[in-house]
């Protein structure tokens, strides 16, 4: 018969083996993408988007004339901005996303962002005149050609993070002197749910495979991005 001390005294590290194995599991694991929208075929014409990362965030830098060849909400959102041939696209906290300060001097807020529950979010919407390949330096963007069908399933996923009213998206904010235009989201903002994993969730919409706990980071957002171009490529050799 086994003395309870001695049940008791390996329940504890049988306990901690399965929450590692657990977090290992979840850290691991990919959502699968859809090889029916990514990589689209080699002899249709594609959409081309880009992929930013400042260090710490994720943003989508999209064609406008694609976002606008798609009637709806999101549509209309870009049809108000000022003139631009591009978009960038991203999402965060409504308060931390939208300031301009130092970020020194928010890191309280920057804590209430990350730890905080169901804080409200923005999608932000910025229109770009030049040419992305041109505007922003290659070692922190990364481009990939969607398959038409990929690009209306990224369309839809941004799409369905805005806040409407009325059928239309609800402008949150919109900055003196500057062309961003940020409009409210019904998703919300905290540690399980940061502006890489959103852009990692858009991705995934569009037919990428991506692994959602990593997503965490920007870095994980950009390979990504790299494991699916290269995807592309050999796609196209084949």
């Amino acid at each position: 018969m086994s003395r309870p001390g001695r049940v008791g005294t390996l329940a504890v590290p049988l306990l901690l083996a399965a929450l590692l194995g657990l977090a290992a599991a979840l850290w691991t694991w990919t959502r699968p993408g859809d090889p029916a929208l990514y990589p689209g075929p080699a002899d249709k014409p594609g959409v081309e988007i880009h992929i930013l990362d400042n260090g710490f965030h994720t943003d989508l830098v999209l064609p406008r004339a694609a976002l606008l060849s798609r009637p709806g909400p999101l549509a209309e959102a870009v049809r108000t901005l000022p003139p631009g041939d591009w978009v960038l696209v991203g999402w965060g906290d409504a308060r931390f996303y939208v300031d301009r300060s130092p970020v020194q001097s928010r890191i309280r807020d920057g804590l209430r962002a990350v730890f905080g529950r169901d804080n409200p979010s923005v999608v932000m919407l910025d229109p770009e005149l030049t040419d992305p390949r041109r505007r922003f330096a290659p070692a922190g963007r990364r481009s990939l050609r969607l398959s038409a069908a990929g690009f209306a399933a990224l369309d839809t996923r941004i799409e369905a993070a805005l806040a409407l009213s009325g059928g239309r998206a609800r402008l949150a904010v919109a900055r003196p002197g500057d062309d961003a235009r940020f409009f409210a989201s019904r998703e919300s903002f905290w540690i399980g749910h940061l502006c890489n994993h959103w852009t990692a969730a858009v991705l995934n919409a569009a037919g990428l495979p991506v692994r959602p706990a990593r997503s965490l980071t920007s870095a994980e957002v950009m390979a990504t991005a790299s494991r699916a171009a290269k995807l592309d490529r050999t796609a196209r050799q084949d």
